[in-house]
């Protein structure tokens, strides 16, 4: 009979940074007897928050049950990757009874829900909720969802802007499908940031939804797994700004991989992360960089000017290598303009 149940999947979406691999992590380490399987779609070709993942691993989710779709994005390459990904875990002798979903920060979770309506795999798992994760301090600031009267001004002193900005539209088309809305770094934003922040998502959801706050990912897992939304099902009332599309473009980002030398002082590297952000509108850095004289790595993750180190693992018997994926909108991307910025943190 167990052959007949669906396996629930949980999707977590929410912008770049804004800590989904920490809430999976938390779920990872607190599964309530759940055996979890991971799908982590990242946005470049250095997979940075898989092998962050991979570090929880244990019995209740092995290391075979974490896997990687980083050959595009999760909802433009449903059949040739997700698909036969889901096939092969629902294929295995020890089925997960769980299935978490960690989206890349850029991807619109429309078109991975109509994924599941897909008949090799409709009878065998179902959507259990959207998680969207959003940065409270941020949107806040209205970074993400600008006011009719900041982008009317923006209107008027440049004719060529005529539309919201890819982020705002990425933004909202998250917490349009969203089930449950997580304000993640709520410590950060403090009690007037949480109500600034929650009454923009207000404004934006279709329909009423939960809001909570959540600090370094830590949220009960009971409520965010065993939602049972079966969204599949309710696509109608999560609405995008593109439907009636038949595909999207990631054409408004860049994803670059810089190579680096050793570094001699992580505080110069931080300095120089923070100046790209400054000096030309970074979105995201992460990866792991060798300093010289340490055997374990740096792992580096940034969001705009915040950035976030920490040694996390010996390098042991593999390679040295020091690599960083920095993420833009198309039209802020100069590889080597960020190229030098970074090398100019090797060595100060």
């Amino acid at each position: 009979m167990s052959d007949l149940v669906k396996i629930p999947v949980t999707v977590i979406t929410g912008f770049l940074g804004a800590g989904k691999t920490t809430l999976i992590r938390h779920l990872m380490a607190n599964p309530q007897g759940r055996t979890l399987a991971v799908l982590v779609n990242e946005f470049g070709t250095v997979g940075v928050d898989g092998e962050i993942l991979r570090q929880c691993a244990d019995e209740n989710c092995p290391d075979e049950n974490i896997v990687e779709l980083a050959n595009g994005c999760i909802c433009c390459t449903v059949a040739d990757d997700f698909i036969p990904t889901i096939e092969a875990l629902m294929a295995r002798p020890n089925r997960p009874d769980h299935i978490l979903i960690e989206t890349s920060g850029l991807a619109l979770p429309k078109p991975l829900l109509k994924a599941f309506d897909w008949p090799a795999i409709r009878s065998k798992i179902t959507v259990d909720g959207v998680i969207a994760v959003a940065d409270a301090e941020a949107v806040a600031a209205g970074r993400f969802a600008p006011d009719e009267a900041a982008v009317e001004a923006q209107r008027k002193a440049d004719d060529s802007i005529d539309h919201e900005t890819p982020l705002s539209e990425v933004f909202e088309d998250q917490i349009a499908c969203a089930d449950l809305v997580l304000l993640s770094k709520a410590d950060l934003a403090g009690e007037s940031g949480l109500a600034a922040a929650r009454a923009v998502i207000e404004a934006e959801a279709p329909r009423k939804l939960p809001i909570l706050p959540m600090v370094e990912g830590t949220i009960d897992p009971a409520v965010v797994l065993g939602i049972g939304a079966a969204a599949e099902d309710d696509l109608a009332a999560r609405p995008s700004h593109h439907d009636g599309a038949d595909d999207h473009e990631h054409d408004d980002f860049e994803t670059v991989v810089i190579e680096l030398p050793e570094i001699a002082d992580p505080a110069a590297l931080v300095a120089a992360i923070e100046r790209l952000a400054n000096e030309q509108n970074i979105l995201r850095v992460k990866g792991h960089v060798a300093v010289a004289g340490k055997p374990m790595r740096l792992l580096v993750q940034a969001v705009g000017a915040r950035v976030r180190h920490q040694y996390d693992q010996p390098w042991g018997e593999r390679a040295r290598r020091s690599a960083l994926v920095v993420i833009a909108e198309h039209d802020d991307v100069n590889e080597a303009a960020i190229r030098e910025v970074l090398l100019s943190g090797v060595s100060a």
